[in-house]
């Protein structure tokens, strides 16, 4: 089963039929993981908002490893997570979109692995390629047959390098500068862990993110949340037919 993680901008999809949900009881949570469930076509999916329902969980309090935990009991074997980022690189303009073939971690004191408690022995994961080249190929087909419907193209980067920072608060301009000299193309909040957490209990993940700003400093004057949600509200429109395309070309 698809699994789709929606991020600011998605927190429901409206255009699916809705068929039902699962709560899902987790080692790490007392509360119960809620997985909305989808009909498209032949094609049942989950979907799962990281923020909530009402965008109210800041991302440095997800609870990452609940949320993956509950997706691979109900049977997910694949994850495709939305997200909405700070562009760097020249390329990715607010309203454009991007597909990372790699990402760098700049948050800390999340939770960031199920391997820590009662192990038989040390484990690690081999993490050199974070992104499902299969669904990221996937990805970029859907995206290319959405956009042949369109008058004007939404522009697509096929490869970059995703930046995690930790949040709630935006960047400062020499933060952004360093991420840039590290080779950061984007800058986001929600990539991590939950790209490693998936690779633990191998899932298969990819991301396609929405450029909703220019990161801070490279704008002009300082970011404004009013127009990061007029870019989010247009480019989740056309997200949700790039899903469309996906769930009818997946096999």
């Amino acid at each position: 089963m698809l699994a789709i993680i929606g991020g600011t901008g998605l927190s429901r999809i409206e255009e699916f039929q809705q068929g039902g949900f699962k709560r899902v009881l987790t080692p790490f949570s007392d509360k119960r993981v809620i997985v909305e469930l989808y009909n498209f076509e032949d094609k049942k999916i989950a979907f799962l908002p990281r923020h909530g329902k009402e965008h109210s969980v800041p991302p440095h309090r997800i609870n990452y490893r609940a949320n993956i935990w509950a997706l691979h009991s109900i049977g997910v074997g694949n994850v495709l997570a939305i997200n909405g980022v700070g562009g760097i690189s020249p390329d990715i303009a607010p309203g454009e979109f991007l597909i990372p073939d790699q990402l760098i971690d700049y948050s800390h004191n999340r939770k960031a692995t199920f391997f820590e408690d009662k192990l038989k022995f040390v484990t690690h994961i081999d993490f050199t390629y974070p992104f499902s080249q299969k669904i990221r190929e996937k990805l970029k087909f859907a995206f290319d047959h959405a956009n042949e419907k369109l008058v004007i193209k939404q522009r697509l980067t096929e490869r970059g390098v995703y930046g995690c920072t930790q949040g709630p608060r935006l960047e400062t301009a020499a933060e952004i500068i360093r991420l840039r000299n590290d080779g950061c193309d984007v800058v986001g909040m929600t990539g991590m862990p939950e790209a490693s957490l998936a690779r633990e209990l191998k899932l298969n993940y990819a991301m396609l993110a929405l450029s909703t700003n220019w990161a801070a400093g490279l704008g002009e004057g300082e970011i404004s949340l009013s127009q990061i949600e007029s870019v989010v509200k247009n480019g989740m429109k056309f997200i949700v037919e790039v899903l469309k395309s996906y769930l009818r070309y997946d096999s």
